[in-house]
């Protein structure tokens, strides 16, 4: 008999116990708990990080028959040590008094659920939140005569509520730099910490004084620590995926890297079984990243590149309000992941990031197209009069569904965005429709002589594009001078030239030319 699925549920106790598909993530917990003190995780949202904090929950608080059959059960001694949880997954932040608030409603949480007694907690008020913390940490601790476990979930959340926001976001991490210093402060009442959120702050800004704090995001000996492994599907949802294509599975929802095996979002999985093994952008509509698009907004970022970037190692530890790497943002909120680690000279460390899946491709594509072109209702017949036209190695037709894209893109998508006059923006708009279909584009593609604008790799076909925006060169001739094509001349493939000219004023395609090698 198939067990029934975990969907939505973060309540340990309530999988088990009424027979819930559990993977195992014990051995996690008893590696952190018998290592270490003080740890940090950023994963995407729904990959199961409550569920992990309520798991670290029950084993701190003694639940030792829970946890019969699991990894843990005859290697830890289950000694019970009383546990604050605090969580700003539900609360909204978008004002400081609310932001407050809800830190009051933590506290109210943990007063009611430890049932402690100290009359200094009786009265206090929102403003001292950070006393009022000390003094919860301080009676647990004198109240049970153990030591303290604080677990944190979301604890980033009143940050990137007010992403865009600069001067609300500074202040919300001055309200939680604040907040979190009280762990600092109390080292000595604490047994375990464990801080969890979807973005990857500073340390220096948020936790400071904290130093003892083991960031393990990207550490391999934690890398599965939440997501399915593809041994999971086989073996543990085995009798839920009976007759279904694992590869295809593995195409559109595996992928995220984390120097260990790489691992499936756990809500995907569990959705994709639950609607009959039917492929859909599960994860991806349960919220698109809307405050990303502000960012490349302000930013004005050249969208190709996003999908295939190397960014620095410093970008990911100093990441903060004051400086927002727009694809370090790209990669801790889930739509990129690292393919690589890549160290240079003088023993520099950088990451590549890519797409980690197409269920990422499809969905981030077309958000971008609504970004750039605003053809919400038209994509889907533009998209397959593209696809058509290349199945059918119908150029001709390729440019005339290009120049109708163009011709409908609104006004003011040209007069807001002022990277309309230049290459980027055209090149944006023919890359992400492209993408879109699933194929594999690949922007700035370098080669021996220079960079070829795009590069579309289809099965048995190779197509090269340049671009050119109010220039009188020719764009194929480039392609031909530079020898571009040469880079692909090993594989049994056809191989297209293709150049594109525009004109900003009349805002489309003035001239092409194409030719086969």
């Amino acid at each position: 008999m198939k067990k029934k699925l975990p969907i939505g549920l973060q309540t340990l106790s309530e999988i088990i116990q009424e027979g819930y598909v559990y993977v195992d993530k014990t051995y996690f917990a008893h590696k952190l708990i018998t290592s270490g003190k003080y740890y940090f995780l950023s994963r995407p949202r729904r990959f199961g990080k409550s569920l992990f904090l309520d798991t670290l929950a029950e084993i701190f608080m003694g639940n030792k028959d829970l946890f019969k059959g699991l990894y843990i059960h005859d290697r830890y001694g289950f000694k019970k040590h009383p546990v604050i949880r605090i969580s700003f997954g539900s609360g909204d932040f978008l004002e400081e008094d609310e932001a407050k608030r809800e830190i009051r409603n933590n506290f109210k949480r943990n007063i009611r659920d430890l049932d402690i007694k100290s009359a200094s907690l009786e009265n206090y008020t929102t403003e001292d939140y950070r006393t009022c913390f000390e003094e919860i940490i301080y009676s647990t601790w004198k109240q049970y005569h153990e030591k303290v476990v604080i677990l944190i979930d979301e604890y980033d959340k009143p940050i990137l509520d007010n992403i865009t926001e600069k001067e609300s976001a500074l202040k919300a991490r001055q309200l939680l730099k604040r907040f979190y210093s009280v762990i600092k402060d109390n080292d000595r009442l604490i047994r375990f910490v464990f801080i969890t959120g979807v973005s990857k702050f500073s340390k220096m800004n948020l936790f400071s004084g904290l130093n003892n704090l083991e960031d393990i995001t990207i550490d391999a000996n934690y890398a599965e620590i939440c997501g399915y492994t593809h041994k999971d599907l086989e073996k543990i949802f085995a009798p839920h995926l009976k007759g279904a294509d694992y590869e295809m599975i593995r195409l559109w929802y595996n992928g995220y890297f984390y120097f260990g095996e790489t691992v499936y979002n756990p809500f995907d999985i569990l959705l994709f079984i639950s609607k009959g093994h039917e492929f859909r952008n599960y994860w991806w509509n349960t919220g698109n990243p809307s405050f990303l698009m502000q960012k490349l907004e302000q930013d004005n970022y050249y969208i190709p590149v996003i999908e295939d970037t190397l960014i620095p190692e410093e970008s990911l530890d100093a990441f903060d309000v004051d400086h927002i790497d727009v694809a370090a943002l790209f990669w801790q909120t889930g739509y990129l992941t690292i393919k690589e680690k890549v160290t240079g000279e003088f023993g520099s460390v950088s990451y590549r990031l890519v797409l980690p899946n197409l269920e990422i491709q499809f969905s981030l594509n077309q958000f971008f197209i609504d970004y750039l072109t605003n053809q919400r209702y038209d994509k889907l017949t533009h998209r397959n009069a593209i696809r058509e036209a290349l199945k059918q190695e119908n150029f001709d037709r390729f440019i005339d569904v290009l120049k109708t894209i163009f011709s409908s893109i609104p006004y003011h998508n040209y007069a807001n965005n002022i990277i309309a006059k230049y290459e980027g923006y055209y090149c944006s708009v023919v890359y992400v429709y492209l993408a879109a279909l699933g194929y594999q584009v690949i922007a700035e593609d370098t080669t021996s002589r220079g960079r070829i604008d795009l590069t579309i790799i289809m099965e048995k076909r190779i197509v090269i594009i340049e671009f050119k925006v109010n220039s009188s060169q020719s764009p194929i001739k480039q392609i031909k001078e530079k020898k571009y094509h040469e880079k692909y001349m090993h594989r049994q493939s056809r191989i297209y030239l293709v150049g594109i000219s525009f004109d900003s004023k009349e805002k489309n395609i003035t001239d092409y030319e194409i030719e086969k090698l």
